[in-house]
């Protein structure tokens, strides 16, 4: 067997496609499609300009829509990946929790634990179960108010 560009388009194509399995991003399965129909453009015969070329179009129309389209058909339900600290759970209701090596209080947003600092007295420690509301983050200190009556 004698190889060709079109089989180290191809080996390109499978090592990319085997490399997602690392990531779970979504792109490298985009660029992995890209050079498998680039190998298709090498079998018919393209010279390596327009194979390069052809891989630059159909990377630049697949990424795109393996990202927007796949990838969220792949993560799980309910999960906002990114969200955390742009603002989307500000004024969202919490309650206090005692982390169980160190004692520390704080809140748990999208599963990660955050120490908390009351906005308006400036506490660090409250009482595991206290209703809570969400303002902002400074760094990775979630900054809280006390819930109120009407709150709840």
């Amino acid at each position: 067997m004698e190889w060709s560009i079109t089989h180290l388009w191809l080996i390109l194509a499978l090592l990319l496609g085997l490399a997602e399995l690392t990531s779970g991003v979504m792109v490298l399965l985009a660029l992995a499609i890209a050079a498998a129909f680039t190998a298709v453009l090498a079998f018919l015969g393209f010279s390596l300009e327009w194979q390069l070329a052809g891989m630059g179009l159909f990377s630049g129309i697949l990424v795109p829509i393996v990202v927007r389209w796949l990838k969220p058909r792949f993560s799980p339900r309910g999960v906002a990946y990114g969200t955390t600290g742009t603002g989307v759970d500000q004024g969202k209701k919490f309650s206090s929790l005692r982390r169980d090596f160190d004692d520390a209080t704080g809140i748990k947003v999208n599963g990660d634990f955050y120490r908390l600092r009351v906005q308006s007295g400036g506490q660090t420690e409250l009482p595991e179960g206290t209703a809570l509301i969400f303002d902002h983050f400074d760094g990775t200190t979630a900054i809280v108010e006390l819930a109120t009556s009407k709150d709840l």
